[in-house]
């Protein structure tokens, strides 16, 4: 099982909750999931949980090689879900999930992690 990517990034929540504060539903719907909506807005603060997924998609669109909005690369490319554990899963999508098939992927890891200051994902491609 060789890495065939890796990606991390990290994100200061004040800048998604002020995000979430200026542009409200628009920012919401333009770059998470409806499944990503319904949990982080379930949260006692959701911009921590938005943060960490916001942190998963950069990282994870590092990971491909292509960023954002390359590529025919979207934000809802990415999506973070949970195991009934509460781990983490990454699923691709659309033109993430195509560049990932041509890398001959066949496992995405996710690591997620916040403060109430910073969230920080990592995603390994296998």
């Amino acid at each position: 099982m060789s890495p065939l990517g890796l990606g991390i990034d990290l994100v200061e929540v004040a800048r998604i909750r002020g995000l979430l504060t200026k542009h409200g539903d628009r920012f919401k719907e333009r770059t998470f999931t409806a499944g990503e909506i319904a949990y982080c807005d379930a949260c006692a603060d959701p911009a921590m949980h938005y943060a960490a997924r916001f942190a998963a998609k950069e990282a994870a669109a590092k990971a491909i090689g292509t960023g954002l909005w390359a590529e025919g690369v979207d934000w809802k490319d990415f999506e973070v879900t949970r195991e009934a554990s509460g781990k983490p899963h990454l699923l691709l999508h659309g033109g993430a999930k195509h560049h990932a098939d041509i890398q001959g992927v066949t496992r995405v890891l996710i690591s997620l992690t916040h403060t109430q200051e910073l969230a920080q994902a990592q995603v390994i491609l296998t």
